[in-house]
């Protein structure tokens, strides 16, 4: 009798110990939230090591800030725009400049990176909005073109000292794809970063379902709520939304979107709504939703015909009322109940 106690306290000890070293094993859930680059980021993985990233994904941002932020005065960008010749160029301002001049050739300069002279005129960047008229935005356009400007033995060369920079269309995106490299080095292998609405999502969650993003319905003013228009699944792929619903100035009751037309030199002004793009990268998708906003649906669509592993979602005002919704066939795949 005694034996056979003694065995069954074996075998819970043994049950036991297997147990916990099973639950070791486990992934853990981490969630991180903070802010950078005057938005928020959230950030969700499972860890078997139970290792919280927050330090070194904020040192991330930190350096990331210092290289292509407008809002950091001695950042590269800024010492970039002021003529500085001698700036040394860091790994993220070079990513920033060529793949801001791919986009911009791809899409025939409804990109274009040297849009900052327009973007402050209009009061989107660092100053008021200025007292706009077609001379002002006629001689702003001479400054204009991607073409103008070149990297050269690690420097930037322009055609005219008076050019200047702005990555905020891409910038975002990328910051995205850093943290998402940060975790995939560390070994992370499931995770989903937001940055300020840019997402990324690698692989699945650890119980092995989809990582699911919700998709914003347009807003009819600023301050209004934010409702879900649709929620797609996704999966090593980076997300991008670029709209005119969220970020404009209204004066005498026009509306002015953020979106500038570089070859107009004015806000763009049509009833498409929102552009939400998936893409192999949070960087590229960032980019494209946003020459995709200025160039309109219908070449939009026939541009993505030539743009592998590209998806995008369009949502325009009818006009009577109410929204059109357009997408790929590949993006209504990925649209979950």
């Amino acid at each position: 009798m005694a034996t056979r106690n003694l065995s069954s306290w074996i075998l819970t000890i043994s049950v036991l110990l297997v147990t916990a070293c099973q639950n070791q094993n486990l992934p853990v859930k981490i969630s991180l939230q903070g802010e950078a680059q005057g938005t928020y980021y959230a950030i969700s993985y499972y860890d078997v090591d139970n290792r919280n990233f927050q330090t070194q994904i904020d040192s991330l941002l930190h350096a990331f800030d210092l290289s292509v932020s407008l809002w950091v005065p001695e950042s590269i960008i800024s010492k970039v725009n002021r003529g500085d010749t001698t700036v040394d160029l860091d790994d993220i301002f070079r990513y920033n400049f060529l793949l801001s001049k791919e986009i911009a050739a791809a899409t025939n300069g409804a990109f274009d990176f040297t849009i900052e002279p327009l973007v402050t005129a209009w009061g989107f960047g660092l100053r008021e909005m200025a007292t706009v008229d077609s001379r002002l935005i006629d001689s702003l356009k001479q400054l204009v073109d991607y073409r103008k400007v070149s990297l050269n033995d690690g420097r930037v060369i322009k055609e005219d000292p008076r050019i200047s920079f702005n990555f905020n269309a891409i910038a975002q995106g990328h910051s995205v794809d850093l943290i998402s490299k940060y975790l995939a080095d560390q070994g992370v292998n499931s995770f989903i970063v937001d940055v300020g609405g840019e997402v990324y999502a690698s692989d699945l969650k650890a119980d092995r379902t989809e990582w699911r993003v919700g998709v914003e319905k347009p807003a009819e003013e600023k301050s209004e709520a934010q409702v879900i228009q649709l929620v797609v699944a996704l999966k090593n792929k980076g997300l991008s939304t670029s709209g005119s619903y969220r970020k404009y100035h209204e004066v005498d009751g026009i509306r002015y979107s953020h979106t500038i037309d570089p070859e107009t030199g004015y806000p763009v002004n049509h009833n498409l709504l929102s552009v939400t793009v998936m893409a192999s990268n949070t960087a590229v998708a960032d980019g494209y939703s946003t020459a995709f906003m200025v160039m309109g649906v219908e070449k939009s669509m026939e541009l993505m015909k030539t743009l592998p592993d590209m998806e995008a979602l369009f949502i325009s005002a009818k006009p009577g009322g109410g929204y059109e919704i357009e997408m790929s066939p590949g993006f209504r795949e990925m649209i979950r109940d």
